[in-house]
């Protein structure tokens, strides 16, 4: 942090998973708190959660609301977004929200701080964070979009347990030590893997991979980009992994894709086959970055290439890029 004015900072969903991790990531970027708001459920308020070694209740959202934060970070779900997200702004809080509920308003803007903070100014008082798979799919693409201009996308995800809650971590360690418990998803989890993340839609595409799609677009600024997905839930704690193959509007260089992604800040290139290395959830997890690797060229496919991208889904792809985007507000004077 650059600005060290403390903000009194507001956590809608500090229990979750998203949650607890926002106030991880604040405590270790020493983000300038000078009072914290936390807010659960009804269930929880009167609980205590520990922030920079000190006890907080959790209090009701409402009482939050009284307490006119300047920051207020939403991980609760677009319903609560939707309903609670323009009272904070009325009580002069900037919004911060994880959930789907704004991304595609078209007076909300879809932000990614090293792509795209640029554009946020004064007036931007309800800002989206993309969906986790987003996120870590454009700030890998943002690069060779500006440089050989994408013509078609096309990913399928591995995306870890972690992105479903709390319950869904619950099933998987359950089922792998052999304890019936509560069931997260339709099927067991363990020694298997579910072609089905979010709900279906009518076109058969589920609201997962629509997200990926429509939000792609709309950050890079460019809906002539052609991209298809197919999202998959698999038993991994450490976070999303993300197969891509990328048609490109001009000829590309495979040395120049890799300077270009090593220089890309946020971005690490882990691609060395012959030892072995490439990019996997074990060694992403707990990390801020998003990892790259088994670049090469689609042989089928002229101007095409096929690559790896590995994040921690509830760092960069959630609480870290939210914090981040709280750090660009403060450090240009945007609030």
């Amino acid at each position: 942090m650059l600005n060290n004015n403390k903000k009194k900072v507001a956590i809608i969903g500090a229990s979750g998973l998203v949650g607890r991790t926002i106030l991880k990531i604040l405590e270790e970027r020493n983000f300038p708190v000078s009072e914290l708001l936390p807010i659960a459920s009804q269930k929880s308020v009167g609980k205590e959660i520990t922030f920079n070694g000190v006890s907080h209740k959790i209090i009701s959202i409402e009482d939050a609301l009284a307490g006119k934060p300047d920051i207020a970070f939403f991980s609760a779900g677009s319903a609560v977004s939707l309903e609670w997200a323009p009272f904070f702004v009325e009580a002069g809080a900037i919004v911060i929200d994880s959930s789907s509920a704004w991304r595609l308003d078209p007076s909300k803007k879809i932000i990614i701080p090293e792509v795209n903070g640029s554009i946020l100014t004064k007036e931007d008082k309800i800002i989206a964070k993309p969906n986790c798979s987003t996120t870590q799919l454009v700030l890998a693409l943002y690069p060779l979009h500006k440089e050989f201009g994408i013509k078609r996308i096309v990913v399928s995800t591995y995306q870890s347990v972690t992105g479903t809650g709390k319950g869904a971590v619950d099933q998987l360690m359950n089922e792998r030590r052999g304890v019936e418990g509560e069931m997260a998803y339709a099927y067991p989890i363990d020694l298997n893997l579910i072609p089905q993340v979010d709900i279906f839609l009518p076109n058969g595409y589920t609201k997962e991979e629509m997200k990926m799609e429509n939000e792609t677009r709309k950050i890079l600024g460019d809906e002539s980009i052609c991209i298809t997905t197919t999202a998959v839930r698999i038993p991994v704690i450490g976070g999303h992994s993300e197969s891509v193959n990328v048609e490109f509007k001009e000829e590309y260089d495979l040395e120049k894709v890799r300077s270009l992604l090593s220089e890309m800040p946020g971005v690490v290139v882990v691609d060395d086959v012959q030892n072995l290395k490439y990019p996997m959830p074990i060694y992403a997890e707990g990390k801020d970055e998003v990892f790259v690797g088994r670049l090469r060229r689609d042989e089928s496919n002229p101007k095409t290439l096929n690559m790896w991208i590995v994040a921690d889904n509830l760092r960069k792809g959630a609480a870290t890029n939210a914090v981040q985007i709280a750090e660009y507000l403060c450090n240009n004077n945007l609030i």
